[in-house]
């Protein structure tokens, strides 16, 4: 229900084009306009690790354009764990959860410019809910390049993992065609813990550019995590709203 009360608002209050950077893990070298606030909520995914079911409901990221080039992202995911528990599961948990600042250091093709975009977004990971209650840190610096058909974005990305590991996440993200109302994407990345253990990962999706304000997203992954098996379907909007006008410089 909340799902379609948000999908409303965004036809009825005037707001900017909407960057749909769901279904993925990664991001691009883009920020939110200043004054600008952009949702990305997935109302309600299916995850299962292993054996064990899960909802993630919602997975939850909060952009907000607090400078020129500069905004300010708070990522949070709900998990709800179905069925039997397994060992050492939370019946609710609220995970992945952090605080960053994204800047655009350098605009370029996706911003309708020449050359390469790039931006680096970082800040901290904040305690889990039933999950690793201590601080991180993240780093992730992002290259994006526009071509006719095609739209790539890399990322590198670094992490202090709440349990003091060092972790380094390498992304690809590959779009269709921008101006295509629905436009097929795919991820692939490696993520490697140095203490142990690694992520292998593949989605396929597809965004739909509903209005210029509104995007819808749908997304299969599959992954092998830790030495598991692990799938996931991802469905979720992409809403952008100008909070504030910024103030125009004097001629």
């Amino acid at each position: 229900m909340s799902a379609v009360l948000v999908a409303l608002a965004a036809v009825a209050v005037p707001a900017r084009p909407a960057l749909a950077y769901r279904p993925f893990d990664g991001t691009d070298a883009d920020t939110a306009e200043l004054g600008e606030f952009e949702l990305e909520l997935g109302p309600a995914h299916y995850y299962r690790l292993a054996s064990q079911n899960f909802l993630i409901a919602p997975a939850t990221v909060l952009n907000f354009g607090i400078f020129e080039r500069t905004e300010l992202v708070i990522d949070a995911n709900q998990y709800v764990a179905l069925g039997r528990l397994t060992a050492g599961t939370s019946r609710v948990s609220v995970m992945d959860d952090d605080v960053l600042l994204k800047h655009t250091f350098r605009e370029g093709t996706p911003q309708g410019k020449t050359g390469v975009s790039i931006a680096a977004e970082g800040g901290v990971l904040t305690p889990e809910l039933n999950g690793v209650v201590n601080v991180g840190a993240s780093l992730d610096v992002i290259t994006s390049y526009r071509w006719r058909y095609v739209t790539l974005h890399w990322n590198e990305w670094f992490e202090l993992t709440r349990d003091h590991d060092a972790d380094l996440y390498t992304g690809l993200i590959l779009e269709g065609p921008h101006d295509w109302r629905v436009r097929p994407v795919a991820e692939g990345y490696y993520d490697k813990n140095f203490a142990g253990g690694s992520i292998e990962s593949l989605l396929v999706g597809a965004i739909w550019h509903a209005r210029d304000t509104f995007d819808l997203d749908v997304g299969v992954r599959g992954a092998r995590d830790d030495g598991q098996n692990a799938v996931e379907v991802r469905l979720g909007l992409t809403w952008a709203i100008a909070m504030w006008e910024p103030a125009k410089a004097k001629e």
